[in-house]
């Protein structure tokens, strides 16, 4: 049992469950691990140590907003923890600032995406989760900045964003348009949103 600490410890904490049996662990060592309380079980295959850091479901995206001082959650990983999309993002997405060094992380995997300050600075929110503290940005900066790498992340996984971020009980038509042009993304986003809301 210790030497499977010992290997958690040397990949940083984190391990999928894929890693774990392609390096001899049994599945009954890691539920008992589990049992125990000396792994968490972060999501379906994804394992991370416990220890002073905390644990739990958003571990990763602790993890990231610590070893990333300026890093922000972002895109994907935003709907993601906002319950704004179906998809489940293997990498975390983060926003740094644009002209900043590119983070070095081993695990968990993360994509950054560089961001001009006038992009990075609006909508950023100090989380806390049971795990610790995350920096992400808003519901409706998230939704925004999907459509404006919509050619890159797919255009259905922004609108699917949409779609679920209106149907929120504290869905404001108004700030969404303000963050819209805060993201240079209004005129892409006002056909979806009239025929949504009408």
């Amino acid at each position: 049992m210790n030497n499977l600490t010992d290997y958690l410890k040397s990949t940083g904490g984190f391990a999928r469950m894929k890693e774990l049996r392609s390096v001899g662990f049994q599945t009954r060592e890691i539920a008992a691990l589990v049992a125990a309380g000396t792994i968490e079980r972060v999501k379906p295959g994804l394992y991370r140590l416990a220890d002073e850091t905390g644990s739990g479901e958003h571990a990763g995206l602790v993890a990231v907003c610590r070893a990333v001082p300026e890093g922000v959650i972002c895109l994907i990983s935003a709907l993601d923890y906002y319950g704004l999309t179906t998809f489940n993002p293997s990498e975390i997405y983060v926003a740094i600032p644009h002209g900043a060094k590119p983070p070095r992380m081993h695990y968990p995997p993360i994509q950054p995406f560089f961001f001009r300050n006038r992009f990075y600075s609006p909508g950023i929110e100090q989380v806390t989760t049971p795990t610790g503290g995350i920096r992400i940005y808003n519901r409706e900066k998230t939704v925004c900045d999907m459509f404006r790498y919509r050619h890159k992340l797919g255009e259905d996984l922004a609108l699917e964003g949409l779609k679920q971020y209106l149907k929120l009980k504290e869905a404001s038509v108004a700030q969404l348009l303000e963050y819209a042009a805060i993201c240079q993304a209004k005129t892409v986003m006002l056909p979806y949103l009239k025929a949504l809301v009408s």
